[in-house]
């Protein structure tokens, strides 16, 4: 196996296991339960639009942004956590299928929810975005480069398919089956961001206090 094939290898894992794909699901599933089919489809794209700019603005000027704002991955860690927690609190009480929204709202919803928290936290957080920064200054060739964005693309395309194959599934299990999914799901998503949120926290502790260390 050559540098570039294990490279490529290392890449689409590394994503694949991080953005998780059918992780991705029971978010999109309960946030767009009552959207047209097409708003969904729609919501889906611009989620995944979302997450590849996102993603290659911090594989290209990552390191950056990082140092001119002053900032680090793990106050961004520590911001996901807190975001994903009150999505999972709202999916767990069952409040999130319960809005109706008129022809007009659509449009507006489909754009706020795309962006946060599909497209960013829930596929391009904090791990993919380290990953992203991490690889891309590993990729000491532009063929490397290329196998990147290429293994980050795929990864992408995956999830898409697996958000638009949800719509599916909340047909087969009806609405009472779909409750029950979203409180399970938001107890799943509330354990993973008070993981995000201890990620970050332990090391900015251990930073401000060294005697921690």
């Amino acid at each position: 196996m050559n540098e570039i094939t294990a490279f490529g290898l290392l890449a689409f894992t590394s994503f694949f296991t991080i953005i998780n794909p059918v992780g991705a699901m029971p978010l999109f599933m309960t946030m767009t339960a009552d959207l047209p089919q097409k708003a969904k489809k729609k919501t889906a794209i611009k989620a995944i639009i979302t997450a590849f700019i996102t993603l290659m603005v911090f594989a290209l000027f990552g390191q950056v942004l990082f140092s001119f704002f002053g900032i680090s991955v793990h106050g961004l860690r520590m911001v996901g956590g807190i975001i994903f927690f009150v999505m999972g609190y709202e999916m767990l009480q069952a409040r999130i299928s319960k809005f109706k929204l008129d022809e007009s709202q659509v449009k507006k919803y489909v754009d706020d929810i795309s962006v946060t928290p599909l497209g960013i936290p829930m596929i391009a957080g904090p791990g993919a975005i380290t990953n992203a920064i991490v690889l891309m200054e590993d990729a000491n060739s532009i063929e490397m480069k290329a196998v990147l964005i290429t293994s980050m693309i795929v990864v992408l395309m995956l999830t898409l398919i697996f958000m638009l194959g949800a719509t599916k599934l909340v047909k087969i299990l009806g609405e009472t089956g779909n409750k029950i999914m979203m409180k399970l799901m938001g107890l799943i998503v509330m354990v993973i961001a008070v993981e995000f949120f201890f990620a970050g926290l332990g090391p900015m502790l251990k930073s401000l206090f060294p005697v921690l260390r």
